[in-house]
């Protein structure tokens, strides 16, 4: 399974972006800003390619979708959340978006967990 993610609308807080699900329109995403000088907890991952998991997250006690080998970022998840406080350089999800805001974050997770769930190797490519 092939995902991507087309970053889109940027401000001074996060980014907002659309997640491709083999070619088709899945959902919006929500990351922090891109930034040259990693600051933890604020910055967005590097543009680039990486494979992704399925494996348990300690921090929300349920299976989630992780990305592997991010340059000098660990613990990269693809999950629910509306707001960039939701985020801690994770890639959040959701059906609508707004201005500095995406909604619908949850029935968005269910729908492409569910999708994740089925494949054995799975890619997101970030532009």
């Amino acid at each position: 399974m092939e995902l991507l993610l087309k970053r889109k609308w940027k401000t001074d807080n996060e980014t907002i972006g659309e997640l491709y699900v083999n070619g088709k329109f899945e959902c919006y995403t929500l990351e922090d800003v891109e930034r040259v000088v990693k600051i933890k907890n604020e910055t967005a991952i590097p543009k680039g390619k990486y494979k992704l998991i399925i494996t348990y997250s300690n921090r929300f006690k349920r299976n989630l979708p992780l990305l592997l080998n991010v340059p000098n970022f660990e613990g990269i998840r693809i999950h629910s959340g509306n707001t960039n406080h939701d985020t801690q350089g994770c890639i959040l999800v959701g059906k609508t978006r707004g201005t500095n805001f995406i909604g619908n974050s949850r029935k968005a997770f269910n729908s492409l967990f569910l999708k994740l769930q089925k494949e054995k190797e799975i890619t997101i490519t970030i532009e």
